[in-house]
């Protein structure tokens, strides 16, 4: 049995237990208002969990409550885990971080840049220069997604059957082919735009390991960190456990069922982006490694200045994700934000607004998952819901206050 065993005392790791039971009163009325079907959160503090609470349904309309054992689609929460699992091949030498993607990737070889025009007929310029991987593991590489619904590039992506899905029999190698054969948004490493660009970096994962993305991430990160729950669909004998997938309606939230069964099955195509299914036990056992300075209970994924490297601010000129941005995304206020080799990291929470620490770094899923870690208070937090899309209510924003407000040391 994978539970969140909560086994220490809050109040001898600097929190105040009755703050910390405001999170539960907090996110218990969104389940009452029908907002939400149901949710898990964790608190940990110096590796220790000091708090959890869940409540309401995985899946409200069959009556089966949330539990310990809930696997949840965590998206782009995957993202973390691709970065990652590079990572570890560039400490075997595989790569340089400022390589040419091109050396891999065909279509990247001579990379266009759009200028101008519509989606069908646009007007391109060569790429003054490569993209790089750090500019894949940054989402600096000009790269998209179809849907953003922003600019023509996006539509191209839209127009070749790329949208919130696939086109029918596309693997990893064809989808890449065909997102680095259209135009760039813009130069490499001029501007930050949420993309494909953590797919493309699981397909050089491929490459320079010789093996496929799942046995990868499998053999190297999930197993040696006992992750035995997170994996890229819902094999039958676990499918009593997997959470239905929500959409909001007019305050209330309905079950979308066509999606949600999408997870019942191998996927045609394995997205380093996004894909895979966890359980908050399985992925706060990574966020303890993360924690943990690259290191969990003596097996060691990365070297803690591989993960240093990781963490810190990537994007030029230290300038923040409000500057740089296209408008692809803007979720949560990204003033005050960065962004690293895979993550979001805390630059100023004063002009974020906000009482996570300078240093945090953090990452969330499509459905309304998020994790955080903030290596100046040793804490580690995630939240499990399936709501798509992220961003519909506030959850992340008001998590930081409700955890941060219970620590009095």
């Amino acid at each position: 049995m994978t539970l969140l065993e909560q086994r220490v005392d809050p109040t001898e790791f600097g929190f105040d237990a009755a703050r910390l039971d405001r999170i539960q009163t907090h996110f218990d009325t969104y389940v009452q208002s029908r907002r939400l079907a149901g949710w898990v959160a964790t608190v940990a503090r110096a590796g220790q969990l000091v708090w959890c609470g869940k409540a309401g349904h995985q899946d409200r309309e069959r009556g089966i409550e949330v539990s310990d054992e809930t696997i949840w689609r965590i998206y782009s929460m995957t993202k973390p885990l691709t970065s990652i699992a590079a990572m570890i091949l560039y400490e075997e030498g595989r790569f340089d971080l400022n390589d040419d993607a091109g050396k891999w990737i065909e279509a990247l070889n001579e990379p266009r840049v759009y200028r101008s025009g519509p989606a069908r007929n646009p007007q391109t310029v060569p790429a003054i220069g490569p993209v790089r991987v750090h500019h894949l593991m940054t989402h600096m590489s000009g790269l998209t997604y179809g849907f953003n619904y922003l600019h023509p590039v996006d539509a191209m992506y839209r127009a070749n059957g790329y949208d919130f899905g696939y086109p029918k029999g596309a693997n990893l190698e064809k989808a890449v082919d065909d997102w680095c054969s259209m135009p760039l948004l813009f130069q490499p490493g001029d501007r930050w735009n949420y993309s494909v660009a953590t797919d493309v970096l699981g397909r050089l994962v491929e490459i320079w390991s010789g093996q496929s993305l799942d046995e990868f991430l499998r053999e190297r990160v999930l197993e040696p960190l006992g992750m035995f729950d997170t994996e890229w669909w819902c094999p039958p004998e676990k499918q009593g456990r997997l959470a239905m997938l929500y959409v909001p309606s007019q305050g209330d939230s309905l079950p979308n069922d066509d999606i949600a069964k999408g997870s019942t099955h191998p996927p045609q195509l394995l997205g380093g982006g996004g894909g895979l299914l966890s359980t908050a036990y399985d992925y706060n056992r990574f966020m303890k490694m993360l924690l943990g300075e690259g290191e969990l209970d003596g097996v060691r994924i990365v070297s803690s200045r591989t993960l240093e490297l990781m963490t810190q601010n990537h994007l030029p000129g230290g300038v923040d994700l409000a500057t740089i941005a296209t408008d692809s995304f803007s979720e949560v206020d990204m003033a005050g934000v960065g962004f690293g080799l895979g993550f979001s990291v805390m630059l100023d929470h004063a002009k974020n607004k906000s009482l996570v620490s300078n240093g945090t770094f953090s990452w969330g899923g499509a459905a309304s998952t998020v994790f955080w870690i903030d290596p100046y208070e040793e804490l580690s937090v995630s939240f499990f819901t399936q709501l798509l899309p992220s961003g519909t209510y506030p959850i992340r924003r008001e998590l930081q206050q409700l955890v941060y407000q219970a620590l009095v040391d």
